[in-house]
């Protein structure tokens, strides 16, 4: 089976799926080159309102194709952070739904999601240690910014794989599922997720990445939205709110 990304979008929610199988759906270089793209066109999309990025089968990304890395052209690991980037710039909510390993460039494309869920049986690693590469600065410091300065150097210098429980404790994962209920939980919390307001969701991903430069676009946003006067008034007439305000509008 060849090596891709598949995606669908249901209800609002667009799901991404890694998928190489053969090789615990490691990323291949065109499968990392093809990751910023497929972001565009979702993110530009109306109909999607969140976005879950998951492995096929039982496993979530083992990292990086190895046999990529002799492969000519552009370095894989560049293909990798800015497939990283366009993740973490994805201006909808993202959610990684994480079964098996998530390895490598598995675990930077999973900490580039806004949060991560994943079944009791789970194992993340950051593993460059174990091949003599310096990790990207930007993926570092996003890792650091999870996990805080101890637990990255944890996971970086020793390229050791932990369980969902010490993920849990250190932020790496913020919910643990039993076998068999990822899918259940993640469709339940991408529901909910669909029908909030996105011009809340949009200035809080900015507002938790520090940025300050922007507290007076959101709040123009807010004024020229509507979508206040409709939240109280779906609060008040007890239904559920229709927000208009979109990513692609704002």
């Amino acid at each position: 089976m060849e090596p891709k990304l598949h995606h669908s979008v249901v209800d609002g929610v667009a799901t991404v799926v890694i998928s190489n199988p053969d090789k615990r759906n490691a990323m291949t270089a065109g499968m990392w080159r093809a990751l910023p793209e497929l972001l565009g066109q979702l993110a530009a999309d109306d109909a999607v309102r969140a976005l879950v990025l998951t492995g096929e089968g039982s496993t979530f990304c083992a990292g990086a194709d190895i046999s990529s890395l002799r492969e000519p052209g552009e370095a894989p690991q560049s293909l990798a952070v800015r497939a990283e980037e366009a993740l973490a710039a994805f201006p909808k909510p993202t959610l990684a739904a994480v079964r098996g390993y998530c390895v490598g460039g598995g675990c930077q494309l999973a900490a580039a999601c806004d949060l991560r869920f994943a079944e009791e049986d789970a194992l993340f690693g950051v593993t460059p240690a174990k091949l003599g590469i310096v990790y990207p600065a930007s993926s570092t410091r996003r890792l650091v910014a999870l996990v805080g300065p101890a637990a990255a150097k944890y996971l970086l210098f020793s390229g050791e794989l932990i369980g969902t429980e010490r993920a849990l404790r250190t932020g790496l994962v913020d919910e643990v599922l039993p076998a068999g209920e990822l899918g259940k939980r993640v469709a339940e919390f991408t529901r909910i997720v669909a029908s909030r307001s996105q011009l809340t969701q949009a200035a809080a991903k900015e507002f938790a990445t520090g940025r300050t430069d922007r507290d007076a676009h959101w709040e123009e946003q807010q004024r020229g939205s509507g979508d206040p006067a409709e939240g109280v008034a779906a609060f008040l007439e007890r239904r559920v709110p229709r927000f208009t305000w979109s990513t692609t509008s704002g």
